[in-house]
């Protein structure tokens, strides 16, 4: 007989339940409070729904309607529990997935839900953000997921090496994980991932021989993409083993000369110069105390007269102070030391480092699509039991949750997706 028993995947990410532990024992007494206390709740969740409507089916038995004061999508919400609506008022985004899972709420599509908390950011304030001690442990505990050289390496591995047969199971073909660039709607995924390839490069003036970087490589798309299209010499450096492994074979089997190279590098200790930069979706890994030392890399590392091409996520710069003021879901469970951009923030420093900004290109609706057809191809593979061995109920669940919640985030316009063209003065 067969004993063996597959290690579990994915329990860095999930091991960020231990941390929350003694706010759901404080969330569930508080549960025994009166049930005046969280209509009151609800009534500042109410006052800021200025577009679209929640249907809040409460334990009380009664049902009731939030917002409805302007446009916008509809959710539906069964709260099984108060707790819920405590972890909500004590710990933000990071209590409401953990009343999710522990079956406090649930909804028969929480997108409409995400849309929602995301699209009226502003009016809502605080009302679904952490307050008092759970604040300052979200905020220890994400300054304690720093991007320096040690932690970056940790943050990228517990993410990107839960396993290349993972990610091959509901990515596209070339293995993007990113947004892709929908022209027309009626393109496939695949179509629309070359797309954003093409934009990239398209941004870079590239010719045959041209010194090509790409900071955080994936696995290896783009680096296919460039060296068939422009014959470049091409270097892509990655901190996942993992990704570092297939991007290394898709880059030997087109690049002929054996000039191109993938390196597990750190982007602080490449050495130049390049004629291009390109770098897709990886400056959120960064963190906002390292947005510095990215930009003076690419400022260092760029000839003059060349360009840096960036794809990066963005979140509304009016919600920007109290998103970094503490940690939310996606810090805590699932991009450990990440942080989205505010742009203007960020295109400040790439100015004083003398980098040009020019032709930033948004395109949010694009990925909140990308999102909902990778939710289908994951929920495809899980429905056929194609998933690798070792990712239990509660990672499929947390996977899921991931997906559906960044779709109902772009969906809402808060958060969005860009690209731009840094040049350095000849």
């Amino acid at each position: 007989m067969n004993t063996h028993v597959s290690p579990r995947r994915g329990k860095e990410l999930l091991r960020a339940d231990r941390a929350y532990r003694a706010g759901g024992v404080m969330a569930r007494l508080i549960a025994l409070a009166p049930t005046a206390l969280f209509h009151r709740l609800l009534d500042r969740i109410d006052a800021g729904l200025l577009a679209g409507t929640i249907e809040g089916h409460l334990p009380d038995g009664s049902v009731r309607l939030l917002g409805g004061r302007g446009r916008g999508p509809t959710a539906i919400v069964h709260l099984h529990s108060w707790a819920a609506l405590a972890r909500l008022a004590l710990s933000g985004s990071v209590g409401w997935y953990r009343a999710w899972e522990k079956g406090e709420w649930t909804s028969p599509d929480p997108v409409p839900l995400f849309d929602l908390f995301m699209r009226n950011g502003e009016a809502l304030g605080n009302a679904g953000r952490a307050h008092g001690p759970s604040r300052w442990l979200n905020r220890v505990i994400h300054a304690l997921h720093r991007n320096d050289r040690r932690g970056a390496r940790r943050n990228i591995h517990a993410h990107y090496d839960l396993g290349n047969d993972f990610y091959r199971l509901w990515l596209d073909h070339a293995m993007n994980y990113s947004s892709a660039l929908f022209a027309d709607p009626a393109q496939s995924l695949e179509e629309a991932q070359a797309a954003k390839l093409d934009a990239i490069l398209d941004r870079l003036d590239l010719r045959s021989g041209s010194r090509l970087l790409e900071i955080g490589c994936g696995w290896g798309a783009l680096a296919e993409r460039a060296v068939e299209r422009h014959d470049v010499i091409y270097t892509g450096i990655t901190l996942s083993p993992s990704q570092a492994e297939i991007a290394d074979a898709r880059l030997a089997a087109v690049d002929l000369s054996g000039r191109s190279r993938i390196e597990l590098c750190d982007y602080r200790d490449v050495q130049g110069p390049y004629d291009a930069i390109a770098s897709v979706e990886m400056v959120e890994a960064v963190g906002q105390a390292y947005w510095p030392a990215y930009l003076d890399a690419i400022a260092r590392l760029l000839r003059p007269g060349g360009k840096a091409a960036i794809q990066y996520i963005l979140i509304n710069d009016a919600l920007f102070e109290r998103y970094a003021a503490s940690s939310d879901f996606i810090q805590a469970y699932i991009f450990p030391g990440g942080c989205l951009l505010s742009e203007s923030r960020f295109r400040a420093l790439a100015e004083e480092r003398g980098l040009i900004w020019r032709d930033a290109h948004h395109f949010g609706g694009d990925y909140a699509e990308t999102l909902r057809q990778w939710r289908e191809r994951f929920d495809a593979a899980v429905a056929d039991d194609r998933l690798p061995p070792g990712f239990d109920a509660r990672f499929v669940g947390l996977w899921r949750y991931y997906l559906q919640y960044c779709e109902g985030g772009f969906r809402g316009g808060g958060i969005d997706v860009a690209q731009v063209t840094l040049e350095k003065p000849a």
